[in-house]
């Protein structure tokens, strides 16, 4: 028989390997999607950049746009979309802003928010202005 600590204690042991195995995920999808769009002629620039207004998973160019991705992977492309929060994409919006107008190399360039998203046995999908007209 188990004491209520030794069974708080088994909770949390088995929260931090959740949390540890959806770190690793998280990360081995970024790194995914960064090979899909290089693949596709983008130069990445950063991976899980830290900026005031919150954390940009990649950020990308290609020619006169500077594209701040949001990866994300889950059983469909529907919950991909539905993962990210109208606030989480104000934020996002307002980092690339932000670094296009603090870079004098980002100057003049069009900064938009791209998705991509990642499900089980299926190719990553970009969706670029994955959510336009939305906010």
């Amino acid at each position: 028989m188990t004491t209520p600590a030794e069974r708080r204690a088994q909770r949390l042991a088995a929260r931090r390997l959740r949390g540890g195995r959806a770190r690793q995920d998280g990360r081995a999808s970024e790194w995914l999607a960064a090979f899909w769009l290089m693949a596709k002629g983008w130069r990445i620039l950063a991976f899980r950049l830290k900026t005031p207004q919150g954390e940009i998973d990649l950020l990308a160019r290609k020619g006169q746009v500077l594209a701040v991705v949001e990866v994300k992977r889950r059983a469909t492309l529907a919950e991909a979309l539905e993962a990210v929060t109208p606030r989480q994409r104000q934020r996002l919006r307002a980092a690339g802003a932000n670094l296009a107008a603090r870079r004098p190399d980002f100057a003049g360039l069009s900064v938009r928010l791209d998705l991509i998203a990642l499900a089980p046995r299926r190719p990553p999908c970009h969706i670029v202005d994955a959510w336009t007209g939305l906010d």
